[in-house]
């Protein structure tokens, strides 16, 4: 692994890719957010039934940039062959947002491929624990970064939805990819919370709404994006769940 000690970093470089595959499972669908940020999604089936899982990738001069990568692992390749179709363009970087593999499991792949991938020390510390796909280049703290003329930075928010989570700004548009650090409003609860803690998370989410809350778009790890409101959205889920706990604290004292 490489670590990163330089705060900005200039990408030119494009890669090709490989030939072709077949995807396999839940078909892979892309949306556009933004004029050159476009929000991919596969899935996974929990309990019996498909659930969704978000990345980003953004499409810059120098090519194009990947948030996450697919949590179906037949839709690594179709994903890239949809990029270089759709945009005549090939990806340059991908970067994991925490250690669980609807983030981190095309990474290997991916690194197959020549794209330069990225974590934090910390996600990749998680991931080695836990048997998860690593990045080849390692971030050791709050970074930003340009590729093809695009701006973004990657900022440790703390402890929240796993002990590595960051989230990905991109200031020109105002875009925060919250990946699932942030919960969509159509998210009725927390949702897993293996790795979480709650606690933590509320103060967690305020440095990021201090930060970045005039965002225009922000996409979650899960399910629709929307506008800064999906961090009020979040607090408030985070304060249910805390309060949840607290009556069942309480019910067995």
């Amino acid at each position: 692994m490489k670590s990163l000690l330089i705060p900005f970093l200039l990408l030119t470089a494009t890669i090709p890719g490989p030939a072709s595959a077949q995807g396999k499972g839940h078909a892979l669908k892309i949306r556009q957010l933004t004029k050159d940020a476009f929000v991919f999604t596969t899935w996974q089936d929990i309990k019996g039934q498909p659930y969704p899982s978000n990345g980003m990738y953004v499409v810059t001069k120098a090519g194009v940039v990947m948030i996450d990568t697919p949590w179906d692992t037949s839709q690594f390749q179709p994903l890239l062959d949809s990029i270089r179709t759709r945009h005549k363009a090939r990806v340059v970087m991908c970067l994991a947002t925490h250690w669980h593999d609807d983030r981190t499991n095309g990474l290997t792949y991916y690194r197959g491929q020549g794209i330069r991938t990225y974590t934090t020390l910390m996600t990749d510390v998680l991931s080695d624990k836990n048997g998860n796909a690593r990045a080849e280049f390692l971030v050791t703290k709050d970074t930003g970064f340009v590729v093809g003329g695009v701006r973004f930075e990657l900022f440790y928010p703390g402890v929240g939805h796993t002990p590595d989570n960051i989230v990905v700004w991109f200031g020109a548009t105002r875009t925060l990819y919250g990946g699932c650090f942030l919960k969509s409003l159509e998210a009725e609860d927390m949702g897993n919370l293996a790795n979480a803690d709650i606690y933590a998370w509320v103060n967690s989410i305020r440095k990021v709404r201090t930060r970045f809350g005039k965002a225009v778009f922000v996409v979650p790890g899960h399910l629709a994006w929307g506008g800064d409101g999906l961090l009020d959205h979040t607090l408030d889920l985070i304060r249910e769940e805390v309060e949840r706990r607290k009556e069942e604290d309480e019910e067995n004292d």
